[in-house]
């Protein structure tokens, strides 16, 4: 019998409408759990290098965590792996919620998707039940909208459903996949649309078998208590209005003006949303016995009705918010820090901005990304008023223009669709020198007064596009003082030794060795692959060690829950093996599909005092810690050692390695 997993995957192929439970290899839980780990599993071994992105063998697979719907709290994320279309990559998104673990009570570890529907559908999934239904009458409709008329279509409020927008349907690189209170980016909403599949709807009603049951409810009950008690779990962004840290600390912005200190008291205020409008009644007057105009001025305004929270987690991490107009819109993590990112002094962001890119089904940090690319090739004539006509004045008109024509694909909006590199690349006039990407993927613009060099890693070679799903385990700053740094390492039991040595003894103004700088990234990242693949919230885990130093799950805790909850025998370096097997994996799709050293570039502005000899140099340390060559391919004697053995020998069969290759070594 299989603990905490399913041991079934539903294989759905939309080309001949073919639906299959497939019993699942076990070996498989036991070198990649599963989450991210199992589905790039399945992503090496069926979606050769030939495969385009955009074809029908392009694979969509959602992977529930394998702790997810298991006692663990805050263990329900679903990871959403494919090839993205934008890089011809590999690439890995996720979202928290309800999703992952009502597929599980259904009896899925995950679905993979293949093929591609004529017409637009949507998939039905309740326990050994499943559909795939027209989604026509879907069409055009936001996610939230979906969701509430495929509810209202089974009569059933529980069922959980992710879904597109219209920026999905029309194949915008930017569209997101839409959950509950959370959404999945980077390039896996295009991709669904691409397939025709407008919708996931999921009911699930069986059990989940646990090892030891008594003996994970003893550890999860108290657990659950600590997690609602620790004031740095969760999404302390979205715990209060002052984000004056990040906007203090970084220079954020994509565009070539560099702004900090874009915080202010009155900030928040603009957030609200109020609109005033004018009602006339009639009422009748004694006096004049006559009915009377009466004129009123009503004033709606935005409302904060509750925060929400996710399967199995006392934190309530999302806001949800009433808009003028019925509309609701649910605040995610990052979002209010849009503006900065967008760094312009006159772009006021509000909420009808964020809701507007809910409604598209649209990324907010890539748009962000769009809109300061369009406004730098404006300013530079790049862009004229032919490719915008009636672009208006204003910083939010703007922003909202170019969110529908990108949603649409309408004018320009169908260049910008496509990302920025590809776009630069139509529009040619020099608008490649505005490009602001790694590995033609926009990043978030955390532009640094002075070079951190186990952040250059995490941005050039990291894999999952996305700095915030690398960085957390460890500190982004110093601690100035030596009795504040003292104590912030005496409780610091997420930390491996070494790691709180050299947080110890990191000055304010210098630099990290560069042994130091690559065992950083490589920790950043395992950390966030064990998550992804048990499906733990990284606000619990990985992304919190770096405040405060009191993550509620770490190496060290982690692979008790596993054991417990699957009967599996893992301990802390077991865990950190199946991570950093994961990460190789990875590692060797994108290898295979041609990403060289020559890829693992920045942007020349991420921060002002650029080393290129320098950064060479920590590259050089992290690729000779991971066993990789000076190319970045892992080598085959690391392959082998990992278990990665098939990948070593279709290596040697495509001849990216010749077996004369050896890890690079650093004297």
């Amino acid at each position: 019998m299989r603990h905490a997993e399913t041991g079934f995957d539903l294989e759905v192929d939309l080309t001949r409408g073919n639906i299959e439970k497939v019993a699942t290899d076990p070996r498989v839980t036991r070198l990649h759990l599963g989450g991210e780990g199992a589905a790039a599993s399945i992503l090496w071994e069926r979606v050769p290098p030939e495969v385009d992105p955009f074809s029908p063998n392009n694979l969509l697979i959602f992977s529930a965590g394998l702790l997810a719907a298991t006692p663990v709290p805050g263990a329900n994320r679903t990871c959403i792996s494919s090839i993205s279309s934008e890089t011809n990559l590999y690439v890995n998104s996720s979202f928290e919620g309800f999703f992952g673990p009502a597929l599980k009570h259904a009896g899925y570890d995950r679905i993979v998707i293949r093929g591609k529907s004529s017409d637009l559908v949507y998939l039905w999934i309740h326990d050994d039940k499943v559909e795939i239904r027209d989604a026509g009458h879907l069409q055009g409709k936001s996610a939230m909208e979906t969701t509430a008329l495929i509810q209202r279509e089974l009569k059933d409020s529980n069922v959980q459903v992710a879904a597109i927008g219209i920026a999905g349907e029309n194949k915008v690189s930017q569209a997101s996949i839409e959950h509950a209170n959370s959404s999945a980016s980077q390039g896996v909403g295009v991709i669904m649309g691409d397939k025709g599949l407008k919708a996931i709807a999921v009911r699930g009603t069986r059990n989940i078998t646990i090892a030891q049951p008594a003996e994970l409810f003893a550890l999860c009950n108290p657990l659950y208590g600590e997690i609602y008690d620790n004031p740095l779990c969760g999404d302390l962004l979205l715990s209060t209005d002052d984000d004056s840290w990040h906007v203090n600390n970084l220079a954020w912005s994509n565009g070539a003006e560099r702004v900090k200190g874009f915080w202010t008291t009155e900030i928040a205020e603009q957030w609200e949303v109020r609109e005033e409008r004018e009602e006339i009644s009639y009422q009748w007057e004694n006096y004049s016995q006559e009915l009377e105009e009466v004129r009123e001025t009503v004033v709606e305004k935005s409302e904060l009705l509750r925060g929400t929270g996710c399967y199995n987690c006392p934190r309530e991490c999302h806001k949800a918010f009433s808009l003028p107009g019925h509309r609701k819109y649910f605040l995610k993590s990052y979002s209010k820090l849009v503006y900065a990112m967008a760094a312009c002094a006159d772009l006021k962001l509000n909420y009808d901005v964020l809701f507007a890119m809910q409604e598209y089904g649209l990324d907010e940090f890539a748009m962000v990304q769009v809109f300061s690319f369009a406004l730098e090739l404006y300013k530079a004539g790049i862009l004229t008023e032919a490719d915008l006509p009636e672009f208006p004045a204003d910083g939010v008109g703007r922003f909202l223009y170019l969110l529908e024509k990108t949603a649409q694909r309408q004018g320009i909006g169908d260049i910008l669709a496509n990302g920025i590199s590809q776009a630069a690349s139509r529009i040619g006039k020099g608008a490649e020198a505005y490009v602001c990407t790694v590995k033609k993927t926009g990043q978030l613009p955390l532009r640094r007064e002075t070079a951190n060099y186990s952040y250059f890693l995490m941005y050039a070679a990291g894999e999952k596009m996305d700095i915030t799903q690398v960085e957390g385990s460890f500190p982004q700053v110093p601690i100035p003082d030596r009795a504040a740094r003292e104590e912030f390492v005496r409780g610091w039991d997420a930390a491996p030794q070494r790691f709180k040595y050299w947080f110890l003894e990191w000055e304010d103004g210098q630099q990290l060795s560069t042994e130091a700088s690559a065992e950083i990234a490589d920790w950043n990242e395992s950390m966030h692959y064990a998550d992804d693949a048990l499906g733990v919230c990284p606000l619990l885990s990985s992304f919190r060690g770096q405040f405060g130093g009191r993550p509620s799950y770490h190496l060290y805790n982690l692979p008790q829950l596993v054991s417990l909850a699957t009967g599996m025998e893992l301990d802390a370096d077991g865990l950190l093996e199946i991570s950093r097997r994961n990460r190789q994996l990875v590692r060797a799709i994108n290898a295979r599909r041609g990403q060289r050293r020559v890829d693992e570039n920045l942007s020349a502005d991420l921060w002002p005092a650029r080393d290129p000899d320098m950064e060479q140099k920590h590259l050089d340390a992290y690729y000779a810690f991971k066993g990789w060559t000076a190319e970045g391919i892992p080598a085959k004697e690391t392959l082998d050692a990992w278990g990665l053995g098939q990948v070593s020998e279709d290596f040697h069969k495509r001849g990216i390695l010749t077996g004369s290759e050896t890890p690079l070594v650093v004297v």
